[in-house]
């Protein structure tokens, strides 16, 4: 399952509803249009999950009767999910949902908080040739605000340049722990091979796919051109991981929903958000 998971996730790296008639959920539940329903801005999305916000996008504030109502959270939280997602299975749904909204224990999502990120396509041209890799993305806060700053990026052809994998070739790939009394003359086997240089570094080396990239762009050698589909990848709920997308459809199940949704353990999502992550 862990496996799975990963390979899942890796292939791919606002708020619901205002006064509602007398607070009934029933009011709630009848007359949503698709303007309405539709979860057109991701801080709506928090809004609507946390229930501060209604379906006519009034906000609720601490001391409002409805703000974290958990009762109405479950109804809104239901309408949060892409009902047509083939990754979402019913009963994981009703345990995810009765988990956040527990009246004893409910689980919040923070904006300004860690363990969610956005993934977005990028589009370069690198060498002439037209090449799509991956950007993650955190929010940093700086002074007394935030700013959105790129955490990690994933390019195949950037990976391919980095082994440090083979067991074998490690074993093969050292300086001799006497080098220095022959003034490092052996210096010359780190780069005799550049395939395998990397091997001469310590076991802590971790290539930085994103000095790389400013380092191709600075040399001309990347040109950026586009992006493509935003998507979003949240660890803030204890043992789960949820991503959302945007679908841009009629009806009231559009706009940013949960598209995928899995439990994980503490070491998986300890490996999980070390792919986003530097």
């Amino acid at each position: 399952m862990k496996y799975s998971i990963t390979i899942l996730i890796l292939l791919c790296c606002a708020f619901i509803m205002p006064a509602f008639g007398q607070g009934s959920l029933s009011s709630i539940t009848g007359d949503e249009t698709d303007l309405y329903a539709q979860t057109k801005q991701v801080n709506q999305f928090f809004r609507r999950f946390n229930n501060e916000e209604d379906r006519y996008g009034n906000r609720y504030y601490p001391g409002d009767s409805l703000y974290r109502d958990n009762a109405f959270r479950k109804v809104y939280l239901e309408m949060l999910f892409d009902k047509e997602s083939p990754f979402i299975q019913k009963s994981q749904k009703e345990e995810f949902i009765n988990h956040v909204a527990d009246v004893d224990n409910p689980v919040f999502l923070d904006f300004h908080g860690d363990n969610w990120f956005a993934e977005v396509p990028a589009t370069f041209m690198y060498y002439k040739k037209k090449e799509t890799l991956l950007l993650f993305l955190q929010l940093e806060q700086e002074n007394l605000g935030y700013k959105w700053v790129i955490t990690n990026v994933y390019f195949d052809k950037f990976l391919k340049k980095f082994n440090k994998g083979d067991k074998e070739l490690v074993k093969s790939k050292f300086l001799h722990p006497m080098s220095h009394e022959l003034d490092f003359m052996n210096m010359y086997k780190v780069f005799q091979d550049p395939t395998y240089s990397e091997y001469y570094a310590s076991k802590t080396f971790k290539p930085d796919y994103r000095t790389l990239l400013f380092y191709e762009v600075k040399m001309g050698n990347m040109e950026y051109q586009n992006l493509g589909p935003l998507k979003f990848h949240f660890f803030q709920v204890d043992g789960w991981y949820f991503e959302v997308n945007f679908f841009n459809r009629p009806g009231n199940n559009s706009g940013w929903l949960i598209s995928k949704l899995y439990k994980i353990s503490d070491k998986e999502k300890e490996d999980l958000i070390r792919f986003y992550l530097p």
